[in-house]
């Protein structure tokens, strides 16, 4: 059998797995369920960890042209608008972990990967195509779709989301969780807000139940906005992206300060998600058994409280690529030296997301708490070392 991956999902993460096994010398097959290569219309962070993987790549330049580079995240309590602590970024970051922080559309990022696959990977992309089944044998895995297409590899990566068909296959595990938090996203042209609500930065509005995060990406040229509150969502949690009124997310806001306000009342279209994670991981065998490995959300789907979901992913290709280009190992020890290096990490940043999500959204005396250490230590608390040196 030629040495061939099979990679199930074509989003961030899959599109990276298939980038990073190509630059380790392997063919890949991958199949998407979508029928044509796409992302929602939302931003996403990038701190240093994940830029490097990417200038890694070869991409720095194609990124340069895409993203925006914040100097600075700042923190503001949403009530009062004051600010309560600062995160330099720019050539701090730079300087202290080799790379800059990034935020990026979403749909940029993903053009960006798939752009690097086509051009430069030994893959082929297989569209409408659902995972039905797969079956391991001695020297490879024999991969079934809904539509009767059968392929052959060494091994499977799944790489296809929170709602994972090859994580049912291999962990037989409960569906993911819905956490109570509800996420309205938009993006708006800088130029149509007026001057005072225009941002190069990020910042952080935490409230009462609540925190809304802004920051600009294509260039600066856009204003990417999350508000993210308490509730439940009616219809299906797993058709994650519904329309929502402007008036909803307006009412959710409560007694905030008039320029956070402002913003949001400036911004007409919101899209609603209901978020959805798993508990931390607790084993590498949550990652791969045998010839099959989870990778991204299938594996570790997490809150968005440390904006490092669609990092995470990145991580774990660029670990993939590490393993596989190792030589004289069977692919089963390959996959299990990626889930011993990848779990806790995954875990940790999973952990540290829930614990984050709890502190954003506090009130009554663990939020005064909040307040103070982040006005007294506010650079301490925000940077993330350990995270950001990989």
């Amino acid at each position: 059998m030629q040495k061939q991956v099979l990679i199930a999902g074509g989003g961030i993460g899959g599109l990276a797995a298939a980038l990073a096994c190509s630059r380790a010398g392997w063919t890949v097959q991958l199949l998407e369920r979508a029928h044509e290569f796409g992302e929602v219309g939302a931003g996403i962070q990038m701190g240093p960890n994940v830029v490097r993987v990417l200038h890694d790549w070869g991409l720095g330049q194609e990124l340069s042209r895409l993203a925006a580079f914040p100097d600075m995240l700042r923190v503001r309590n949403a009530e009062t608008g004051e600010e309560l602590g600062r995160l330099m970024l720019g050539e701090r970051s730079r300087t202290l972990y080799g790379a800059p922080y990034a935020t990026i559309h979403r749909a940029d990022a993903h053009k960006l990967l798939l752009s690097a696959v086509q051009q430069n990977a030994d893959a082929e992309l297989h569209l409408g195509q659902w995972v039905e089944n797969y079956v391991e044998s001695d020297d490879g895995v024999h991969l079934r779709t809904l539509d009767g297409i059968e392929l052959e590899g060494q091994a499977l990566i799944g790489a296809d989301g929170l709602w994972s068909t090859v994580r049912q296959l291999m962990l037989n595990d409960n569906a993911p969780r819905v956490t109570g938090h509800l996420a309205y996203r938009a993006l708006i042209a800088q130029r149509d807000l007026p001057g005072y609500l225009r941002s190069q930065q990020v910042t952080v509005w935490m409230g009462a139940n609540l925190h809304v995060v802004q920051y600009p990406v294509r260039r600066g040229h856009w204003l990417n906005v999350v508000a993210i509150v308490n509730g439940e969502v009616n219809g299906q949690v797993d058709d994650w992206d519904h329309e929502a009124h402007a008036r909803d997310l307006q009412l959710a806001m409560g007694a905030t300060c008039n320029r956070l306000q402002d913003l949001i009342s400036a911004i007409p279209n919101w899209r609603l998600w209901a978020l959805c994670d798993r508990l931390p991981m607790t084993s590498a065998r949550q990652h791969a058994q045998g010839r099959v490995a989870l990778l991204g959300d299938a594996a570790h789907p997490m809150r968005p409280y440390m904006a490092q979901g669609a990092g995470m992913a990145v991580e774990d290709a660029a670990c993939l690529q590490k393993v596989l280009s190792a030589s004289d190992m069977p692919m089963e020890k390959r996959l299990a030296q990626y889930a011993k290096q990848r779990w806790r990490r995954n875990a940790r940043v999973q952990s540290r997301s829930i614990r984050n999500g709890q502190i954003f959204h506090a009130t009554g005396l663990v939020r005064w708490g909040r307040d103070m250490s982040m006005s007294l230590f506010g650079q301490r608390l925000l940077d993330v070392p350990w995270l950001y040196r990989g």
